[in-house]
């Protein structure tokens, strides 16, 4: 459209005489990222000398600005623009670049639909959000987030600047067209996704490979690598690398092996059969009682093969562990290595938790038997004083849960305070069992993943996890209004369907209340003042 100027009769001033580029109406020129500037002759302005119309003021003015717009809803919004000699080309191709950036990063983020706001620490994980949990919504955010960063995402969705070939015609383009994606391409960016995890998940599995098949494993970065997960296949060999139960180098992992394993049955040689006497069958009849109640519905563990294997396991500890002896939910802590080590020696493929365990060599069990002893032994050190007379460890951490919920989330504690609910009735549980009664066992395998690379893992760290599982059901919980439904919710929590995305924003939440808290006490003792 052509800059003009209106003038009227004799000089004299009108309403609409001004730049019609400040008309209200008028159009300016557009450029974008589906419009880039166009380099076309500038059409020059008309001698308003010579185009002086006699006419009165009273039309004259309102008839040039009727001339200056009568083609602005002829086409589409961006189709009639003409550069005006006024825009340096330097400022055009910016503005563009600028636009472009824009409208590229505002097509992402409807894309991805969705708010690990990046930060796992943010708080409200379980609300919903259009049927869908805060939880998944940060687990895909965090993934989108990634691949955002990832050069060969963008590289995959290009921005193009040719002009559509049927662009939509008159007003309110910019409103009415929609900038989400089709379903074919949104249903390829997903597939994309999936595809990029899994070249991910062979990347991970190569590095775990190469720190594995070195001559001295470094077990820093190990534990670095595992903190996010291990992937099956090396799971065995690195728990029993972080338990402190195989050796860092490599040449002396088969002797201490042999070693270990021939020392665990010289013990139940040695103790087992000790298990009828008055003074131990008290331990043993608690033991044999627990066995069948450890993970009801899973088949494999109700096999009376696994059944007698635990029995030794915990016997055998117990005995050589007097200041403890065994404690109820201890058999919990075995079936995690069991399973573990057990999947290491079925075929690929072969479902862990309903394998037919007869089907193994005796060879094959008693190293899946001496190998869970070891582990939970070396676990078992780190937390004893949870065991001991009176549970002490057990205590102090409840007691430290209490104070960490004050500050984290008050409005959840007052409410658990007001209905009498203490924290010992529902946490003991979650400290006794490290949360395996709360969790499915693929979860609490991912779980022991992060507990095995933090130190004190299983102590210091799942306290933070507590506080971080008890957060997660906070808008739940306040929605219960007595304490018979708040104690049902919390001894059922419906976690049944979590999975390792679950886990990893769990682990994440926690490790942020741990760098917040955990070198800092008193930032929970103001809670008491």
């Amino acid at each position: 459209m052509q800059g003009t100027e209106s003038t009227t009769n004799d000089g004299r001033s009108a309403f609409w005489k001004k730049n019609l580029r400040n008309v209200p109406g008028s159009i300016r020129p557009v450029y974008g990222a589906a419009h880039p500037p166009r380099t076309e002759p500038s059409t020059p302005k008309r001698d308003s000398s010579r185009t002086h119309h006699k006419r009165n003021s009273s039309s004259s003015s309102f008839q040039d600005f009727q001339e200056s717009t009568d083609d602005a809803w002829d086409v589409g919004d961006d189709d009639f623009c003409v550069v005006s000699n006024v825009i340096h080309p330097k400022v055009a191709q910016s503005t563009a670049l600028t636009v472009i950036n824009n409208h590229s990063g505002r097509n992402r983020a409807l894309t991805t639909g969705h708010t690990r706001s990046a930060s796992a620490g943010e708080a409200g994980m379980t609300r919903k959000i259009d049927g869908t949990t805060l939880s998944k919504v940060r687990t895909t955010a965090v993934q989108r987030l990634a691949d955002q960063n990832d050069p060969s995402c963008h590289s995959h969705h290009p921005v193009s600047n040719s002009v559509p070939s049927n662009p939509p015609q008159g007003p309110g383009r910019g409103v009415r067209q929609s900038t989400l994606p089709p379903v074919s391409h949104h249903m390829g960016h997903l597939k994309y996704i999936q595809s990029r995890n899994s070249q991910r998940e062979v990347v991970r599995l190569k590095k775990f490979k190469s720190l594995l098949n070195g001559p001295n494993t470094d077990l820093e970065e190990l534990k670095a690598l595992s903190w996010a997960g291990i992937p099956p296949a090396m799971r065995p060999i690195t728990w029993r690398l972080l338990s402190g139960y195989l050796p860092a180098n490599s040449d002396r992992r088969e002797s201490t092996l042999e070693r270990k394993r021939e020392e665990y049955f010289n013990y139940i040689k040695q103790y087992y059969n000790t298990r009828l006497q008055d003074v131990h069958q008290e331990t043993y009849r608690q033991i044999h009682i627990d066995i069948p109640r450890m993970s009801p519905f899973v088949p494999l563990f109700q096999r009376q093969l696994v059944q007698e294997i635990f029995e030794r396991i915990l016997y055998i500890w117990a005995i050589r562990h007097p200041a403890s002896g065994y404690v109820q939910g201890m058999n919990d802590l075995v079936t995690p290595f069991f399973v573990v080590f057990l999947q290491e020696l079925v075929p690929s493929g072969s479902e862990v938790e309903t394998y037919d365990i007869t089907l193994l060599s005796k060879g094959c069990l008693d190293i899946i038997e001496a190998d869970s002893y070891w582990c939970l032994t070396k676990l078992l050190d780190g937390i004893q004083e949870n065991y001991t007379f009176a549970q002490p460890g057990i205590q102090k951490k409840v007691n430290t849960l209490k104070d960490l919920m004050k500050r984290i989330d008050a409005p959840l504690h007052n409410h658990l305070e007001h209905h009498s609910v203490e924290y010992l009735q529902f946490s003991f549980r979650w400290m006794n069992n490290l949360l395996m009664r709360e969790l499915p066992l693929k979860c609490t395998i991912r779980l022991w993943d992060t507990y095995l690379s933090e130190t004190d893992g299983f102590s210091t760290f799942h306290l933070y996890v507590c506080a971080a599982f008890l957060k997660h059901w906070s808008r739940d919980l306040l929605a219960e209004k007595d304490f018979q439904g708040i104690m049902l919710m919390l001894q059922n929590l419906p976690t049944l369907n979590w999975g390792d995305e679950e886990i990893s924003l769990l682990v994440a939440e926690a490790y942020q209340l741990k760098f917040t808290f955990a070198d800092a006490p008193n930032h929970l003792q103001r809670g008491k003042k």
